[in-house]
């Protein structure tokens, strides 16, 4: 596909006819154009045409978007000047919404397209029957050479043209060929990357192409590769894919069920999650898709019927594993992949939840022994793919890898096991069930089943490392990789939730999401007017736009690592409790009751609440604001010094204060 249906240099565009310039346009296209598109084209071209005739440069129509799955109207450069041109044909208004889509275009370019990153950006959205433009150049604080859109009315664009290029009268060369032939290397969020797959893309298509996130590719090849083998061989393989937070192990995921979606030969692939947030979030993500995507094709189809389809790719675990506990037969899949492995129950939450809500007072799993035993009934060929966060067990009965290992190790020896060598890894706590395995000689080690870059971050890729030094104590470490990220991926630090809020409003653009997101445990967060427990949809916070009260945009309802795990933000607010208190004898952990914090004293529980500010702190791709209130005297549930110490240990790893 072309990344653009019409090229020229602008004097070659003025010397030619509408009606060719069109004929260009439409062959380019690989559906039909529309008689509205080819009447909005021929408002268009005069305008343009008009506006461009005393000037040279490069001219594109169509100009693709793939992350977005859009097209720019129009992109001239013009003195090595890019200008994103959007036009809103019989439109009087300025809408935000229209703002927001054009400012969204250079934004991708301005993050993703090569060729883009060091050019100045001019993203222009021209309604043609507005009275007046607003033609002032604004600034930001990114100092990224992209400015705020600058509107205009169908007949100022000639005069926007001049006085943007008197204001950036030095600018770097830009290659005109290479403009549009260079490499664009997006980085969705898990929610694009779930409706791009889903729409048959690949992961390739989607992705940095990048050496430093290479093995995304590698990883899913691997996998595909394990499940030829157990089916060419008839056996039955479990794999363990591990990474760093927001590395694409749920993109890999995502990626191996949708290569088997519409299989017709017995061999189709489920991706399951406990996460019931992040479920309901990708169904209704890939419905509103589906919905909108057969509406632009003049289809009519149901909400509930596009919901059909997208709840057999996805599925929450706990429907799967109900569903098989009085279906004997094996599934109707071959392939299982298991996101966020490490959080299945262990054998005692599971043996006390059947009992209790499943009137099964004889049941004898562990939550991963019967998913085993699940897949174990296929008489030929299965293969199960785990895929592990470390350190991101953040609720009670949460069993780890281990109990999958052990599983395998004590029922399902028949299995043969592919390995993450960094399964052996601290945070993951399974080097001695991976000892006992390896004694029977059924454990085979894949250097590609790891994930090592982060993806979520495409800013910063020691994110994820910066937070597990904070977390570990070690102030050095942390100050060293602070000093690398920062100028990419901004943190700023501050007690001010009000500054906080701002800094998150003035940082975002377009539609880059933001949200506050705290602690399940932040009990005494009530007088900033954030209460963990007042209750919050999860899919109006992080599909809904700025004009709906539920949306986190509105920075009203909060999220907490139970909301956000497996999902993320562009710029996240992290504000932080008397729940967990640095000392220098390492954290302290408390849970609010009734009318006072207690201590946690139990190693497990410690842990869980460690792990969910680790959660909460990995969620920004692009940066976060902490906040860590200043406490009162007059409270005894807000001393001061339930808080002074976790801001100056902060302060003093030398994250900015605002």
């Amino acid at each position: 596909m072309l990344n653009y249906y019409f090229k020229d240099s602008i004097e070659g565009f003025l010397n030619k006819s509408d009606n060719e310039i069109i004929g260009t346009i439409n062959r380019s296209n690989q559906f039909d154009a529309i008689r509205t598109q080819n009447q909005s084209w021929e408002q268009q071209l005069p305008i343009l045409k008009k506006a461009l005739a005393e000037f040279k440069g490069t001219i594109f129509f169509e100009f693709s978007i793939p992350r977005m799955g859009k097209r720019v109207d129009c992109l001239v450069i013009i003195d090595n000047i890019v200008f994103v041109i959007e036009f809103k044909v019989g439109e009087k208004e300025f809408l935000s919404y229209h703002v927001e889509q054009v400012w969204d275009y250079a934004l991708d370019l301005k993050n993703f397209h090569k060729p883009s990153h060091n050019a100045v950006l001019v993203p222009i959205l021209i309604a043609t029957e507005a009275k007046k433009s607003f033609t002032e150049i604004i600034t930001t604080s990114h100092n990224d050479d992209l400015i705020h859109p600058i509107k205009s009315n169908s007949e100022d664009l000639k005069d926007i043209l001049i006085s943007t290029l008197n204001y950036f009268s030095e600018n770097i060369f830009i290659d005109k060929d290479e403009f549009s032939t260079g490499s664009y290397s997006p980085t969705p969020t898990i929610i694009e990357a779930a409706v791009s797959l889903y729409n048959n893309h690949s992961v390739e298509d989607i992705t940095r192409s990048d050496a430093g996130a290479i093995n995304l590719k590698e990883t899913s090849a691997a996998i595909s590769e394990i499940i030829e083998n157990a089916k060419a061989e008839k056996k039955k393989i479990i794999c363990f894919i591990t990474g760093v937070p927001g590395a694409g192990k749920t993109l890999v995921g995502l990626q191996v069920a949708t290569n088997h979606l519409d299989s017709i030969n017995g061999n189709s692939s489920v991706y399951l999650s406990g996460n019931g947030p992040l479920v309901a979030i990708l169904h209704e993500a890939l419905t509103r898709d589906k919905v909108k995507r057969e509406k632009e094709l003049g289809n009519r189809i149901t909400k509930g019927s596009a919901k059909e389809g997208v709840k057999a790719f996805i599925q929450i675990i706990h429907h799967y594993r109900d569903a098989y506990l009085v279906d004997a037969k094996a599934p109707y899949d071959h392939v299982a992949i298991f996101d966020e492995a490490q959080r299945a129950w262990n054998k005692e939450q599971t043996v006390n939840f059947m009992k209790r809500k499943k009137g099964i007072p004889d049941f004898d799993y562990s939550e991963p022994e019967f998913l085993i035993s699940c897949l174990d009934r296929h008489q030929d060929w299965a293969v199960i793919v785990c895929l592990v966060g470390g350190g991101q067990e953040i609720n009670t009965g949460e069993a780890g890898i281990s109990e999958w290992l052990n599983a395998v190790y004590n029922k399902f020896n028949n299995w043969e096991v592919c390995i993450s060598p960094h399964l052996t890894d601290s945070e993951y706590s399974a080097t001695d069930s991976i000892k006992k395995l390896e004694e029977g000689g059924v454990v085979k080690f894949n250097e590609n089943l790891h994930l090592a870059v982060s993806m979520r971050s495409f800013r910063a890729e020691n994110v994820s490392l910066f937070i597990k030094t904070i977390l570990d104590l070690d102030v050095e470490e942390a100050r060293r990789i602070l000093a690398l990220i920062y100028e990419n991926y901004p943190i700023v630090l501050t007690r001010d939730l009000s500054k906080a809020k701002a800094w998150l409003k003035e940082k975002a653009r377009g539609t880059e999401r933001y949200g506050i997101v705290v602690s399940s445990q932040a009990q005494r967060l009530k007088p900033f007017a954030i209460d963990v427990k007042s209750p919050m949809n999860p899919v109006n916070w992080f599909l809904d736009g700025k004009d709906d009260v539920r949306s986190s945009y509105y920075l009203e309802d909060v999220a907490t690592e139970f909301h956000v795990q497996g999902l993320e933000l562009d710029w996240a607010c992290v504000t932080w409790d008397g729940d967990l208190r640095y000392s220098k004898d390492g954290w302290k952990t408390f849970s609010f009751v009734g009318n006072k914090w207690q201590n946690i004293h139990k190693e497990e529980r410690k842990k869980y609440l460690i792990n969910a500010y680790r959660v909460l702190l990995t969620r920004a791709r692009q940066g976060m604001a902490i906040v860590v209130p200043e406490g009162n005297p007059e409270d005894h549930t807000r001393k001061i010094e339930y808080y002074d110490c976790t801001f100056n240990y902060l302060k003093s790893i030398g994250i900015e204060i605002i």
